[in-house]
């Protein structure tokens, strides 16, 4: 079969899952497993793969489910808890006495405690975190996910301490060894050094966007959940949002240019949120007139989810600020502590791993889930445990709490067991006894043959599909990255710039991401809503893509052309 048509054929899954969401509204129990189940048939069919390695792939994409489950389950627990506990209630006041404003508290925990937690943890901690927190506010469950996920961008091509970039773009290596032995890679002298400057390029092309899309976010919600469906109410905040996008730009760039790709994010949203949130309270630059959701009553059905808003809960005595934020500073703190190299727990908690190597006799096909590790044990999970005792919880309070995160756990497991399954038989598909190129890899040949110089402006939307398939920036960068930097090779452009597009593009692509949206959607009781986040998405994710291929354009052709 030729790649246009084998682009065609691995498309399918996909597009069948988008319709079942988007055009029918079908939740995403029902459309996982059929999307899985058409993937798996053509991958037996045009890609010869063998049944044994098709079982295999799905097992392996059940156990590799397991690590997003947990995590979705810890949040869940710190999330009843909270609310049980008479946390939520306290944390509630306290924003409130910071600023009523809706739209500055987006900012402050949907963009800056979001990239913060994104560069100390990532895969998927932030949304799980920020999306409940937003929800006890008194946010709409829905708006809390759609404003978690679009946010959710800029800072993960820095996620995990960097993860997507030393560990993602690791297969370029011995492509960028050769070059540098061969004097084809200018002044690179190392292969430390191209993923130090694709970092910084990285930043650079985020730039514009760490400007525009929190005002766009902000639009969004005023536009979509505000009683005046307005856009105009969301960019009247926008002297407070181009604050806080500065606040966070100058440590994230100078960190990115600096000192590596570790901590752009974390440091850029450590330290925007100690100058931004002592100003909001003062209400330096915040709108005169806040601004607020509609009442409850008037709410559509779907902005709510199975989880009810938190109520007062009846204490004899009622928990002082650090108390109910003390949960949320520990998972900061252990987050941190526990993802630095230079510390021994790191390598500790990651060198304990559970799993199954070469399933059915399938080599390569396997799964692990480095148990101590996931966020969703060390800290959510342990910080849920904590909290019993700090905030001197009653057992009937426990017992809520832990059968509430358990029951809310049923959905999200049907469809994260068969769209990581699917992801996985994407990925064996390498594997095929006829030589082809993979679903992905045909994908991306045939959108390059389509674009060929122009290729800058859909190198992002090539990285975007790596993370809308697997749910990962690192994913994304590990299945693309070198198809990537072999484009800019045949078209005489800079490879710096092509990976990093490929980097960016990765990022933005959580926005719709399938195996995200399941995940966030859990953590705030949202049933069956799946694809009207994706198609709401779809517009920012749009928008982030023509700002950051147009930038790409003009750094490969007119900017800085004669790079490596």
């Amino acid at each position: 079969m030729t790649v246009p048509v084998l682009a065609l054929l691995a498309l399918a899954p996909i597009a069948a899952a988008l319709v079942m969401m988007v055009g029918m509204r079908q939740p995403a129990t029902r459309a996982m497993p059929l999307a899985w189940l058409l993937c798996a048939v053509l991958g037996w069919w045009a890609w010869d793969m063998p049944v044994a390695l098709l079982a295999a792939s799905t097992i392996a994409g059940f156990g590799n489910a397991l690590n997003v489950l947990i995590i979705v389950f810890g949040a869940l627990a710190v999330l009843y808890t909270l609310r049980d506990s008479g946390g939520a209630t306290t944390i509630n006041k306290w924003f409130h006495d910071v600023s009523a404003d809706r739209r500055v508290q987006a900012v402050i925990i949907g963009v800056l405690f979001n990239a913060f937690l994104e560069g100390a943890a990532g895969f998927g901690t932030p949304a799980a975190i920020c999306a409940p927190l937003m929800m006890t506010l008194g946010f709409p469950a829905l708006a809390a996910a759609m404003i978690c996920l679009v946010a959710n961008s800029f800072p993960v091509t820095f996620g995990a301490v960097g993860t997507p970039v030393w560990f993602g773009l690791k297969p370029l290596s011995a492509q960028v060894e050769q070059a540098i032995a061969a004097g084809k890679a200018g002044d690179i002298q190392s292969m430390a050094q191209f993923l130090s400057d694709v970092g910084g390029w990285s930043a650079i092309i985020h730039l514009a966007m760490v400007f525009l899309l929190p005002l766009f976010i902000l639009a969004m919600m005023t536009r979509f959940f505000g009683k005046n469906r307005s856009w105009k109410e969301g960019f009247g905040a926008w002297k407070f949002s181009l604050f806080a996008s500065a606040c966070f730009t100058v440590p994230y760039v100078f960190t990115a240019l600096t000192l590596g790709e570790d901590f752009p994010s974390l440091l850029g949203g450590l330290i925007s949120l100690a100058i931004v949130v002592p100003a909001a309270k003062k209400g330096l630059l915040v709108p005169k007139d806040a601004w607020e959701f509609g009442p409850r009553a008037q709410w559509e059905p779907d902005w709510s989810g199975e989880i009810p808003p938190a109520g007062p809960v009846e204490r004899q005595r009622p928990l002082t600020v650090l108390q109910a934020w003390t949960p949320y500073l520990l998972i900061g703190a252990i987050l941190v502590i526990t993802r630095l190299d230079f510390l021994p727990l790191k390598a500790w908690l990651a060198s304990i791993s559970l799993g199954w190597k070469d399933i059915m006799g399938q080599q390569g096909v396997g799964f692990g889930v480095k148990i101590l590790y996931l966020p969703g044990v060390i800290p959510f999970i342990l910080v849920a445990l904590l909290t019993i005792f700090i905030h001197r919880m009653r057992a009937h309070q426990v017992k809520m709490a832990w059968k509430d995160s358990f029951l809310r756990m049923k959905n999200p497991t049907i469809a994260m067991l068969f769209a990581v399954a699917l992801v996985e038989i994407f990925k064996q598909s390498a594997g095929n006894p006829g030589n082809l190129p993979s679903m992905p890899l045909s994908m991306a040949h045939a959108a390059a043959d389509l674009a060929g110089g122009t290729w800058p402006l859909f190198a992002p939307l090539v990285g975007a599909l790596g993370s809308f398939i697997s749910g990962s920036n690192t994913v994304s960068n590990l299945m693309f990255g070198l198809f990537q930097y072999d484009v800019a090779g045949q078209l005489g452009l800079p490879h710096q710039i092509i990976v990093a597009l490929q980097a960016v593009g990765g990022a933005m692509g959580n926005m719709v991401c399938i195996h995200n949206i399941v995940a966030v959607s859990a953590t705030v009781g949202l049933k069956g809503v799946e694809g009207l986040i994706i198609k709401r998405n779809v517009l920012p994710l749009m928008f982030y893509a023509a700002v950051v291929g147009s930038v790409g354009l003009l750094l490969a052709y007119w900017i800085v052309p004669g790079i490596f």
